[in-house]
């Protein structure tokens, strides 16, 4: 690393860095492999519940990978929405850039590339997926609206899509076409959750929903910064719920393309999706006044089921998807 780099990284930190937990920083002296996957391992299970849960299923050979997966893509997310500032976002996500393609050149310091290496020489990871994430939390800096539904679906394959891809190269797939029946279920769960987060999105300044959209059905911004569940929103709102219910149930086939295990754990994602679409229609589709979530008892249900799966050998992958 040369002097104009290293003060670089200072600025970096003094202007945007400390807005982000310290354990975030790229320390002075990087750790070891063991060191750096206890660092993923740890930002993995107590960052994020659903991702504990899901862990519990996967192969212990495939959980290092998984974590150090993982808290790549936390922390590139964090960057993009924890910060404060776009300036500095943006600025912070450009250093993050680097420090993949140091990985890639095998000049790891972080703890996350550290690990990140090791996932992506066992798991052979091309580079691409992992730097079209940087691609979405730095788009969500600067578009804050989106024209149709296709600007959607572009911003998805750049947020979501890469993250099943990841998960498909970890556990060593490479078939194209089951690259495109996980982006179906990936994007199909970046809408859920932009349908469930709708008005703390708009609280950040951003509007998922399609613009063209809004129009037709005769919702304008005012409703949403108003919190007002009308009718024409509503009807919105099932629209948009079918959508995403559509698309996945296109995605659905690649739980029987894949071994067991990660069949179990696509199941858990995709009918996690599809309860937080049950749980918005629960409320008729008012998503304004408050968040729409899934009960307890309702992930208690699914979690169950996925271990009901994984007891009974005799269960079938087509059952798992029905």
């Amino acid at each position: 690393m040369t002097v104009e780099s290293a003060q670089y990284d200072r600025e970096l930190v003094e202007r945007g860095w400390s807005a982000l937990p310290a354990e975030y920083r790229i320390p002075e002296q990087p750790p070891t492999l063991a060191q750096a996957r206890a660092y993923c391992q740890r930002l993995a299970t107590t960052h994020y519940e659903n991702f504990h849960v899901a862990s519990w299923f996967l192969p212990a050979r495939l959980r290092p990978h998984f974590y150090s997966i993982y808290a790549y893509c936390r922390i590139s997310d964090d960057l993009g929405d924890e910060v404060g500032n776009r300036e500095q976002s943006l600025a912070l996500l450009d250093l993050w850039g680097r420090e993949l393609d140091a990985c890639y050149r095998g000049e790891a310091r972080h703890p996350v590339f550290i690990a990140l290496a090791e996932t992506i020489r066992a798991c052979d990871i091309p580079q691409e997926p992992f730097a079209d994430l940087l691609v979405a939390f730095r788009q969500d800096q600067t578009v804050l609206r989106y024209p149709t539904m296709d600007h959607v679906l572009d911003y998805c394959r750049y947020s979501a899509n890469p993250v099943g891809r990841l998960v498909l190269y970890a556990c060593g797939y490479r078939d194209p076409e089951m690259f495109r029946l996980s982006d179906f279920t990936c994007t199909a769960l970046q809408l859920a959750n932009f349908w469930q987060d709708l008005s703390p999105d708009y609280a950040r300044g951003r509007i998922y929903l399609p613009q063209d959209e809004m129009q037709r059905y005769g919702v304008d911004e005012a409703t949403i910064a108003r919190r007002d569940p009308t009718p024409a929103f509503r009807e919105l709102l099932g629209h948009e719920v079918d959508y995403a219910r559509r698309m996945f149930a296109e995605g659905l086939p690649l739980i029987g393309l894949v071994d067991r295990e990660l069949a179990l754990d696509l199941d858990l994602f995709s009918r996690g999706g599809l309860e937080i679409l049950h749980a918005i229609e629960r409320r008729q589709y008012d998503v304004l006044t408050a968040r729409p979530v899934i009960s307890k008892t309702r992930k208690l249900g699914l979690v169950v089921r996925a271990l009901y799966g994984k007891l009974m050998p005799g269960v079938s992958r087509g059952r798992q998807a029905a």
